[in-house]
């Protein structure tokens, strides 16, 4: 087994199709959270109209009603899937993906109109990117954590570098691509979050020091050697011809090696999606809401 605990999942029911918005939340709890109380969800169907640009450099404000969300929604995947669209627009595009698939999470009989106004691959693409979640979420049953992680929250690697070191663990292990990036996406939000697991995991892709010493070379906190240890990882433990042999070895949980999946299908499926994920950011679980964790955030 990797490791006994993964470092992100402690934060993903919140942070990747979860109670981000929720519906107790108020407005002083969280930066994503809305200033208003979610209406109504109207019975028609939503149409396009013209918005006024995003402020990429702030939070995403998200939609508080069923027809609103899906018309942002239809905006925003149509940013991710703009290759002219990069930098803070790609950035700001994602995350408010991120935020769109939270509230769903949150008032789920929105799901088939919002869904409904998608065209057909970013509709599957965030139909499974929700199933994927709910498994990730499944997983967390305890109580809310009493205390901030001891972490620092930095810029991931450039998209398309983090692309080159999956694509070169695949070649030399066979592992598929987009399987490395899901694991990348939940581990650690594609290398946001810095500081070990409570089982003593490291690095963008969480391996536990022994584990690092039979399988690693490098760096651990080295984005190109943590990935390409993951895939020679992998491959000893049956990747690719059993990737959920792989995966449930990487870690010891059913909905673990699903969410992975479910992930990775998304992307294989879809290569743009990967441009959405990319942007997904840190969010932590407080008594008083979940946090925002920001580059540059560190533990006060």
């Amino acid at each position: 087994m990797l490791r006994v605990a993964s470092l992100a999942l402690a934060v993903l029911f919140v942070a990747c199709s979860s109670e981000s918005v929720g519906r107790t939340e108020t407005a002083a709890t969280s930066a994503s959270s809305p200033t208003t109380q979610p209406t109504t969800a109207p019975s028609v169907a939503p149409t396009a109209t013209p918005a006024p640009a995003p402020k990429w450099d702030e939070v995403p404000v998200i939609a508080n009603d069923a027809a609103a969300l899906a018309r942002q929604f239809v905006t925003v995947e149509g940013y991710i899937r703009d290759p002219a669209v990069i930098g803070a627009q790609l950035a700001w595009a994602g995350h408010a993906e991120q935020l769109c698939i939270s509230r769903l999470a949150d008032y789920p009989e929105w799901t088939d109109q919002v869904l409904a106004a998608l065209p057909p691959a970013p509709r599957a693409a965030i139909a499974a990117s929700i199933e994927a979640g709910k498994q990730l979420r499944s997983l967390h049953s305890g109580p809310i954590p009493k205390n901030l992680p001891d972490w620092h929250i930095v810029q991931p690697a450039p998209i398309e570098e983090l692309l080159t070191y999956y694509h070169e663990a695949e070649a030399k292990f066979g592992v598929p691509w987009y399987f490395l990036a899901s694991i990348n996406l939940i581990e650690t939000r594609m290398g946001r979050i810095r500081g070990d697991s409570s089982a003593g995991a490291q690095g963008p892709m969480q391996f536990i020091p022994s584990t690092w010493a039979a399988y690693g070379e490098g760096d651990v906190n080295s984005y190109r050697d943590s990935i390409l240890a993951a895939g020679r990882y992998l491959k000893a433990a049956g990747a690719p011809g059993d990737m959920a042999k792989a995966l449930y070895a990487y870690n010891h949980d059913a909905r673990y090696v699903s969410a992975v999946t479910g992930y990775g299908e998304v992307m294989h499926a879809d290569p743009a999606a990967y441009r959405g994920y990319y942007g997904w950011q840190v969010y932590y679980p407080t008594a008083d809401g979940p946090i925002l964790m920001p580059p540059g955030w560190t533990k006060p």
